[in-house]
Order: C-alpha cells, then structure tokens, then sequence
C-alpha cells in the first residue's frame, strides 16, 4: 500500500504542473488580464513601467509562471489586489469556515444517503421505496441556489427557526455555549442545504448497490447458516456494497465543493466559496489562481483517499 501511494503521488505531479499552466494561462487570459485591474487608466507612463517591473510583467509569460510556481511551492501567493494582504492570509481566514460548511455536509450526505439506501434496497418495490426514490427525484432536480432560497424563505424569513445568513448573531453579548449554539443554528440551514443536493443521487448509487449485492451466493450462505438480518447487512452486505458510492462521491467531489461555493454565496457563509465569488467580482487574479489551485489539488488527494477506502473496505483489493 505505501509503494502505491507514493506511485500515485509521483504520478500526480506533471497532472499538477499542467493543472497550474493552464490556470496561470486562463487568469492571464482573462478580460483585461491582472494588468487592467492593477493599473490605473490615468497613470503615467513612467509610473506603469514602474508598476510592470515591480510586479515582473516586463518578463515573458514562461518567466512569469516559473517565478509564481517557485513562490506558490513554498505557499507565497502574492498579494491580494483588493486588500494589499498575502493572498495566503485571506484563504487562511476563510478555510476553516468552508472546511466546517463542506465536512459537515459530506458527512451528513454519507450517512444519510447509506441509510436510506439500505432501507430502499431492503423496501425494494415498497411505499417506503417509491417514495425514497421520488424524494431522490426532487433532490437530483433542484438546483442548489433555488433549494437555498426556497430553505431561506421558509425556514429563517417565514417561520424564524433558523438565521438568514452569515456564521453568529451580531450585536448581542453571548456565553461560549449560547454561542456556540448560535453558530450552530447558522449552520444548519447552509449545511442541510448543500447535503441535500447530494444525498438524492448518492442513496440512489446505494440503494442499487445494495440490491445487487444482497444477490450474491455468499449472501445466500450466511442466511442459510441462519445469521439474522441486521449483522447480516452490517457485517456482510454494507461493506461491499459502499465501494461504488465511494467511486462516486470521489468523483462528485468537484460538484460538492462546486455546491459550497453557490451555498456559500446564498447565506453569506464568509468561507472560500463566497471569496471566490467576491474576487471573480473585483477580479483579484492572486487569489482567484491560488484557490483554483487549492481545488485542483484537493480533487486529486481525495480520489487517491478513495482508492485506500477500497482497500480498507475490501480485503481482496490489493495495491502492488
């Protein structure tokens, strides 16, 4: 396992390398490029060349790229055009709160997504399982920002159960525990919003996985040795059957940190996705780039953590 984990790590650095060309190329490409956004129209010709040989946009683009890259390997950035601040200072602010919005959200997905796979699959061709599949249905059709809006109407305009936006309650002086309960009703709201984009599709990869599984010769063995129904899917069905929703919630992991963003920009969640919808707006290219690249490299880390998942929930794959 270790040796193919540092295959697959080697095997990842030209996709990194061509990843971060053509990003670095795309902001340069952009409408106006970092040059429109950092030089004033007014601005004298004197002051422009000074502007260019301040920032290295006298070098040809191939030196541009490899002075960014040398810099970005040791996690320098540049500087944020709007606030004049590490751009590393601005991620290291919004990361935690995008890391608690998308975790929470995964792992509420997962578990519910198992769960009422399992119960469909179990209840196949039941009232339990149509109506499952029909909320599926609607979950897989809703796009995230109307399911968002419709939750913000319903649940924090119309009935008041939860806040409207951001992460605590402005204004008032709380203990640590009400504050904390506070955050966590913010949460709710964002977190169920981003989850349920994802559960719908999830528990119906699940819910055909399980039905398939419990088809299998080694199922029928372990009812005819007489092993009662919950161990028997526990113990036997469950592990098999998660493989190939993990294949696809590595696969839908872009979609999800995707749906973070517009979740994000809906409650006003001050994490990564509302800062890159911010600095798309104001075209603050160094931020822009580091946060593609952070993505880029988070897609690659967890297909290969799904690739241990394998084997930790198979014996029987093995990586040479």
């Amino acid at each position: 396992m270790g040796r193919y984990i540092l295959r697959r790590l080697i095997q990842a650095i030209p996709l990194i390398i061509l990843l971060s060309i053509a990003m670095f190329l795309l902001i340069q490409a952009l409408p106006g490029g970092p040059q429109a956004v950092i030089f004033n129209p007014h601005l004298s010709a004197a002051g422009r060349a000074a502007m260019k040989a301040r920032f290295g946009l006298n070098d040809p683009l191939p030196v541009q790229y490899l002075k960014w890259a040398g810099r970005a390997l040791v996690g320098d950035f540049g500087f944020s055009f709007q606030t004049n601040e590490p751009v590393s200072a601005v991620l290291a602010r919004r990361f935690p709160n995008t890391l608690e919005l998308f975790g929470s959200a995964l792992v509420l997905a997962l578990v519910l997504a198992i769960i009422l796979g399992v119960v469909a699959a179990v209840r196949q061709g039941s009232v339990v399982d149509y109506s499952l599949m029909t909320l599926s249905y609607f979950g897989i059709a809703m796009p995230t920002f109307v399911l968002g809006l419709i939750a913000q109407n319903i649940f924090a305009v119309q009935l008041h159960w939860f806040p409207t936006s951001g992460t605590a309650t402005l204004g008032y002086t709380l203990t640590p525990f009400d504050a904390f309960i506070d955050h966590l009703a913010h949460l709710f709201l964002p977190m169920m919003v981003l989850a349920i984009a994802f559960i719908a599709g999830w528990s119906r990869y699940m819910r055909s996985s399980m039905i398939e599984v419990v088809k299998q010769d080694y199922m029928r063995t372990a009812r005819a040795k007489g092993v009662s129904p919950v161990p028997m899917l526990l113990n036997h069905a469950l592990r098999n059957a998660v493989i190939p929703l993990i294949t696809v919630v590595a696969i839908d992991f872009g979609s999800v940190a995707g749906g973070a963003a517009i979740t994000e920009g809906v409650f006003a969640w001050p994490g990564m996705g509302l800062q890159f919808l911010e600095s798309l707006d104001s075209r603050d290219y160094p931020v822009l780039l580091a946060m593609l690249m952070l993505s880029a490299l988070f897609v690659i880390g967890f297909n290969l953590l799904a690739d241990i998942l394998y084997a930790v929930m198979d014996p029987r794959i093995r990586y040479s």
